[in-house]
């Protein structure tokens, strides 16, 4: 019931965003107008990739709130990664139209037109759009959402160039010197384009389910601080992510003289520790394997009734260890 609330949320202010953005991209059009700027027009077109992207990650939110289902065993929420890549690739296009603008204004020329209104619209567009960034960016890093973080710093990259072009347009009004914006619009093309390559590479990463170190580290040493000496040891772990959810698969070694009640009741308190301290919602599927005599050397449980050899030393739990295919042992 949480869940789909977070999903209502985050939906009704990514709608939000995409109605900012059709009218910061009208305001923009009409300071190109005035102004007749290269540079505004630049900004103007990197605004068309800000609506489609609001409009790309306003689907991806809602296909992400959608059940499982037989097609989709594990949800819908990797669309967010392809929905950012999408988005990420807009973001260095822009970059890439913006640099050509540059280019072009440097080797043609042209004279600006009412430069005053022009830049009092587009520096009001930047100061909306870094605002609207900056709570996208975190409200989707409190709820875990990549399509809210990477629709905010679409947004605050936006910002960015969007300064560079009022502070060309405030310079050339005073100096009349007007290649000036186009080399200043050039400037934050590029910057542009490493922002867009950034979001791209975040997004393959979680298609791809490449290893979060940071999160895997934070879930390992929790299972480190909380053990328990039944837990022989937990080995095979990998984390997948599906948008703001999470997929544990692990391996956790118990006594073998066990009951099946009783390994299952060890399982689950390692499983609550997670959910219990993870703020995102966790799928677990978690596999219980039965001690060797190898595992004794590493086994906490002094009293043990069937112990093969004695007892050597605790082994501590890493990110290398822990996510090995193999059962710890003294090495």
């Amino acid at each position: 019931m949480i869940t789909k609330n977070i999903n209502k949320d985050k939906i009704g202010f990514q709608k939000w965003i995409a109605a900012f953005g059709v009218i910061l991209f009208i305001g923009k059009i009409i300071a190109w107008k005035l102004t007749d700027s290269d540079a505004v027009f630049s900004d103007a077109m990197e605004s068309i990739v800000n609506v489609i992207s609001a409009f790309m990650g306003l689907y991806s939110l809602h296909l992400a709130s959608k059940p499982k289902d037989e097609d989709h065993p594990y949800g819908h929420g990797k669309v967010e990664f392809v929905t950012s890549g999408i988005e990420g690739a807009l973001i260095a296009i822009a970059g890439i139209m913006i640099i050509y603008e540059g280019i072009n204004s440097l080797i043609i020329g042209k004279v600006l037109g009412q430069l005053d209104w022009g830049i009092a619209i587009i520096a009001a567009t930047a100061i909306i759009n870094y605002i609207l960034g900056y709570i996208s960016i975190k409200k989707g890093e409190r709820e875990n959402s990549l399509v809210l973080i990477s629709s905010g710093k679409h947004l605050q990259s936006d910002t960015v160039t969007t300064l560079g072009v009022v502070i060309s347009l405030i310079i050339v009004y005073f100096t009349k010197i007007y290649w000036i914006d186009s080399v200043v619009a050039l400037i934050f093309g590029f910057y542009i384009i490493f922002v867009g390559y950034k979001i791209v590479r975040k997004s393959l990463r979680g298609i791809m389910d490449e290893q979060d170190p940071e999160l895997l580290n934070n879930i390992i040493d929790l299972l480190e601080k909380n053990r328990h000496i039944e837990w022989i040891d937990i080995h095979n772990m990998k984390i997948q992510q599906f948008g703001s959810s999470l997929h544990i698969d692990a391996h956790i070694t118990l006594p073998y003289y066990y009951s099946l009640r009783e390994a299952h009741k060890e399982m689950e308190q390692t499983i609550l520790l997670l959910a219990n301290n993870i703020k995102r919602t966790v799928e677990f599927n978690f596999h219980m394997d039965d001690c060797k005599t190898i595992s004794c050397p590493v086994c906490q449980i002094m009293d043990c009734p069937v112990r093969k050899q004695p007892f050597v030393k605790r082994v501590e739990w890493t990110a290398e260890n822990v996510t090995r295919v193999e059962k710890h042992t003294i090495e």
